[in-house]
């Protein structure tokens, strides 16, 4: 499961379609739906939130607005809560963890995708400024967070 923290503009199609999915699942989790993956690190910042069913409402509408934007067709009414980020107190997401992200989406952007890795931003170590992130999220300083499983 990879519940992104970067802003859904910058995640090319695989990755949003596979977020949407993903998404949906955590939501089932959060609504307590199923048993499975009930202990995911991923769902660490939604559980931490005092309304996580509100907030993964949040995080898909995002992503839904994305890809309507794009004029793929996620379906809207399979969001339980489709409450505007702007109504919610926004997750924290560390520095550290947006970087870290943004070179993981990089490397998978470089063998499946190529022609987007213009559409990806430089990066904070690159002088590039700030990395773009979800708008439910809010950067704090820090290293990549504890619940992150790190590959290679």
């Amino acid at each position: 499961m990879r519940l992104w923290s970067l802003h859904p503009s910058i995640l090319d199609r695989a990755a949003l379609v596979a977020c949407w999915r993903e998404g949906l699942l955590a939501q089932k989790v959060l609504a307590g739906g199923t048993r499975g993956y009930t202990r995911h690190p991923q769902l660490t910042r939604l559980r931490a939130h005092p309304d996580p069913e509100s907030a993964i409402g949040a995080y898909l509408r995002g992503l839904q607005e994305e890809a309507t934007a794009r004029g793929y067709r996620f379906d809207a009414s399979r969001i339980l809560r489709p409450i505007p980020a702007s109504d919610l107190d926004p997750i924290p997401v560390t520095a550290g963890q947006l970087a870290y992200e943004l070179e993981h989406l990089r490397r998978k952007v470089a063998a499946r995708a190529p022609e987007w890795l213009p559409q990806l931003p430089p990066g904070e170590d690159a002088g590039g400024g700030a990395i773009p992130t979800h708008p439910l999220l809010t950067v704090v300083p820090g290293d990549v967070e504890e619940w992150e499983v790190r590959t290679a």
